[in-house]
């Protein structure tokens, strides 16, 4: 009868051990994911200052609107981009003459917010493309 009662009485405590085991293995897991993280490591083009001294079009333009292809490339253009082609100098041409791909990008009253479904880009990028359009436009 003795021993019955040790038996009881170590499996009664058990459930609350693997609860605290699994709480310390998740907390130690948590704070040592994010022990490392710094606003300069994660997001690098926001803890610097913004160049846009040299901006090209394909150094800088084409890199930028490079996630915008998913929908806007020549392929995908007809089916989710609403026709608007960004997959070289003469496709980009034409939105930025007609105001759209500042006012998109800007995400302005009248205009498609650009990305879709997104937030705005980066207050840099969207600088280094309105210099550029400022500077000419040029295809350089």
């Amino acid at each position: 009868m003795h021993n019955n009662k040790i038996c009881r009485n170590k499996f009664k405590n058990r459930p609350m051990k693997i609860s605290l085991k699994i709480f310390f293995l998740l907390a130690i897991t948590f704070f040592a994911g994010c022990f490392y993280d710094s606003e300069e490591r994660l997001y690098p083009s926001i803890s610097g200052p913004c160049d846009d001294t040299v901006v090209t079009f394909s150094g800088t333009v084409t890199t930028i609107l490079q996630v915008c292809l998913t929908c806007h490339s020549n392929s995908a253009a007809s089916s989710s981009g609403n026709g608007i082609k960004l997959q070289d100098y003469n496709d980009i041409m034409i939105i930025v003459n007609n105001g759209r791909l500042i006012g998109a990008v800007n995400h302005l009253n009248g205009f498609v917010p650009m990305p879709d479904g997104g937030g705005k880009l980066p207050d840099c990028e969207i600088a280094q493309l309105q210099k550029w359009i400022d500077n000419g436009s040029l295809n350089n």
